[in-house]
């Protein structure tokens, strides 16, 4: 199916179904605990073996050598591998290193062998007997050393560096200005399960059964790796224990089994320890972001500027935090510059939106600074600034004198119209359920006993991405319907809306309908990632089912045009037969996909919301304590409210730990994130996290698919951290521009306790 009209009326808009809070029809698997993930497959392989990785104890450098004679004759021992037994290996092109390193080290904790033995406990002893000696190279592991070397790149969907007007002249003459520098660290997916894979041969075919967001670009990594047809692999992945865009990529648990179970001629289990997955794995990177914003004295903003600084391994990608700049706010004068500095730690790469998570962790601090400079309230500044065309691509002004460039602030009529911006509306709703208006413009001025309190805001924003995505649809002979897809459930809540998708265009209650998910047998669909999941993975289902919908009323006699599908009915008219006559004979199957034509050109498809955070901090220790979270959203039709409430709550919880605790901290000298485990990297716990209340905008934007739906996953994240910075300045007067904020940063600029 072709999507290259804005939808119309359809059967999902009964909202008979789709668009209720149902619960997941998985929970009772997830809360049971007999949800099958990857490495707790005890019903796929019979007598499997177990794989203990061994990572890298140098960041950069070469083996000199390596001694497996006493791993070897450990006691459980079938097999290990390393770079000089597992044959010719390319590399994927989804992975910046190697997933097995040798001779060649470019990371701490890179895979450099595998031990395979009859338990996980004897592959684990063994592989303590590995002996490495290296040879250390000199590396570079801290990016504020490695500015001026760092070169322009490139973003995840566009230019890395962009011009609009003449902002250094309109910064320069602007009567208010900004310019401030703000740094984030890097961070951890941190996710629940770790990466773990099981993998089995026959003959020449290889099984994978693994924690994967993305199953065909997995499929194909695999398959090139190895130097092997894509056919001859197949990847399952029912169940994702989180990912958080960690799992969107190959990594070394798939390649490690693989070549485990070759090399013991024996289904092998591989998971990598906790320890492990911080250095040998992807991350969040750091970044260095200067901010200047310049703007006329009644707030009209006059000149943007953005530049950021992320470091990589060699080939590696640059982090795209300026690219919410470019949509959020007007103003005729615009640059944006990013800059990839080679750094020798772990790969960086995609965590809960990229770009737009560190992008908003700064700008919307900045946009708070620069409206007290102006003494306007911070809503009111943001509101003033709002566009409803994307500002990155105005018409010139006539002159580029300040005066006239605010005067074209709104004429920017060549600029591609967003399908739907209630920014505004979302700042509206949530200052006036927050009780925004209570707000001290003063900071440090409400006290609450001993704690200082203070709240603060923030915009929301995430594209929405359309990608193509198919299904295959299948009336049983008994009257239900099966889903087959292999579209991932992260803990998203993917088989629950592809089960009320189904549900609605079939007329069916939803437990007539089975999902079955992750297996790359089935149809090729968008995959879990970037918050495109939901909207492209059901627009995909909906496309199958009109299919189905078709062949059955054809093969009832029916006009398709004129037929309706409702309570286990297809009526045609006043006439009607029960859907499982349809499939008397015989199974009815179709499969099709959802393909975008070029609305995204004419209309840009963008997620909004606005954050609100109370906290309180000790005027005597600086701890600080989140009281009240509000997120106002407007993303499109909401599928499901309870799922979707519940990826944006854990959204914000991701954002409270970017705002007060979460760092990978880097040993500049040895070069490795030293705080590699759960226990050492700090993530939010039930204590850290008050009530959060959640507001969806009744919404629809049918420019985005036929399920006129949008994400919501990563939009939960963006902005958070800042507006939780800015409730922190307002409760204390103290302006930290350095994440995490944590005591350290704060205590001494503390008001004095009287």
């Amino acid at each position: 199916m072709k999507f290259e009209t804005p939808a119309t009326t359809n059967p999902i808009d009964q909202l008979k179904i789709v668009g209720k809070p149902v619960d997941r029809i998985d929970g009772r698997l997830k809360t049971t605990g007999t949800a099958p993930y990857a490495y707790e497959r005890h019903d796929v392989v019979a007598n499997p073996a177990y794989g203990y990785v061994v990572g890298s104890a140098i960041a950069k450098g070469r083996i000199a050598s390596i001694d497996l004679d006493r791993a070897k004759t450990a006691p459980g021992v079938l097999a290990i591998v390393t770079a000089e037994n597992a044959g010719k290996l390319d590399k994927g092109n989804l992975n910046t290193a190697k997933l097995l390193g040798g001779p060649e080290v470019q990371h701490y904790h890179q895979a450099i062998a595998v031990v395979v033995a009859e338990t996980f406990e004897q592959a684990r002893a063994a592989a303590q007997l590995v002996r490495v000696d290296y040879v250390r190279a000199d590396g570079a592991f801290d990016l504020s050393t490695q500015l001026d070397a760092a070169k322009p790149q490139k973003i995840t969907g566009g230019p890395g560096d962009s011009a609009v007007g003449d902002f250094a002249g309109a910064f320069s003459s602007a009567p208010v200005q900004l310019d401030a520098t703000y740094t984030t660290p890097d961070e951890a997916h941190a996710m629940m399960e770790p990466h773990a894979s099981t993998a089995v041969w026959e003959g020449d075919k290889l099984t994978l059964w693994t924690s994967n967001q993305m199953i065909a670009w997995n499929k194909a990594d695999i398959a090139k790796t190895l130097g092997m047809p894509k056919e001859n692999v197949r990847l399952i992945s029912p169940f994702i224990g989180g990912g958080f865009g960690g799992k969107l990529f190959p990594r070394a648990d798939a390649l490690l089994a693989a070549l485990g179970a070759r090399a013991a001629g024996r289904p092998v289990k591989v998971a990598l320890q906790r320890p492990l997955m911080f250095n040998n794995t992807t991350h969040r990177p750091a970044t260095i972001q200067r901010i200047r914003i310049g703007a006329t004295k009644d707030g009209k903003i006059t000149a943007i500027g953005h530049q950021s600084w992320s470091g990589d391994l060699p080939g590696g990608k640059a982090d795209g935090a300026v690219a919410p700049t470019r949509m959020l706010y007007a103003g005729p004068n615009r640059m944006t510059e990013t800059k990839l500095a080679v750094l020798d730690l772990a790969e960086g790469n995609a965590m809960r939106a990229p770009g737009e998570a560190t992008g908003m962790m700064a700008f919307e601090i900045a946009m708070d600074e620069m409206a007290e400079k102006l003494g306007i309230d911070p809503i009111d500044f943001r509101i003033l600034n709002d566009t409803q065309v994307v500002p990155d691509r105005p018409n010139p002004p006539s002159s580029q004198d300040p005066q006239s460039a605010a005067d074209s602030h709104d004429k920017q009529s060549s600029s591609i119209p967003f399908s739907q911006r209630q920014l505004i509306e979302c700042f509206r709703l949530g200052a006036e359920r927050f009780g925004w208006s209570k707000r001290n413009a003063q900071p440090g001025q409400i006290r609450d006993g001993r704690w200082l309190m203070g709240i603060g805001t923030a915009a929301a924003f995430r594209n929405n991405q359309l990608t193509k995505s198919g299904a295959r649809v299948r009336l049983e002979t008994n009257g239900t319907v099966t889903v087959e897809t292999d579209m991932t459930d992260i803990g998203t809540g993917t088989y629950t809306i592809i089960a009320q998708t189904a549900a609605e265009m079939m007329g069916l209650p939803l437990g007539r309908v089975s999902v079955r998910l992750g297996d790359s047998t089935f149809p090729v669909s968008a995959g879990s990632g970037g918050q495109w999941g939901a909207n492209n993975s059901t627009a995909g289902v909906y496309a199958a089912c009109v299919k189905l919908r078709e062949m059955i009323a054809q093969k009832l006699g029916f006009n398709s045009a004129e037929t309706k599908f409702a309570d286990g009915e297809v009526w045609a008219g006043n006439r009607s037969v029960p859907l499982v006559e349809a499939a008397r004979d015989g199974s009815i199957s179709a499969e099709d996909a959802i393909e975008y034509g070029d609305l995204h050109k004419k209309y840009q498809q963008s997620t909004f919301g606005a954050h609100f955070v109370e906290v309180g901090v000790d005027a005597a220790t600086a701890e600080i304590r989140v009281r009240r979270m509000l997120a106002v959203c407007a993303a499109g039709r909401i599928l499901n409210p309870k799922s979707a409430r519940s990826q944006v709550i854990g959204a914000m919880t991701m954002g409270v730990g970017a705002a007060l605790m979460e760092e990978l901290v880097v040993d500049k000298n040895i070069g490795f994130f030293v705080n590699h485990d759960l226990a050492g990297y700090e993530v939010p716990v039930h204590a850290d996290i008050p009530h959060q209340e959640m507001i969806f905008l009744d919404e629809t934007d049918p420019m985005s698919s036929p399920m006129k739906a949008k994400g919501v996953a990563e939009l939960g994240i963006c902005g958070v951290a800042a507006a939780v910075a800015n409730a922190v300045y307002n409760a204390t007067g103290a302006r930290v521009r350095d994440y995490p904020i944590t005591l350290d940063k704060l205590i001494d600029k503390l008001p004095a306790v009287g």
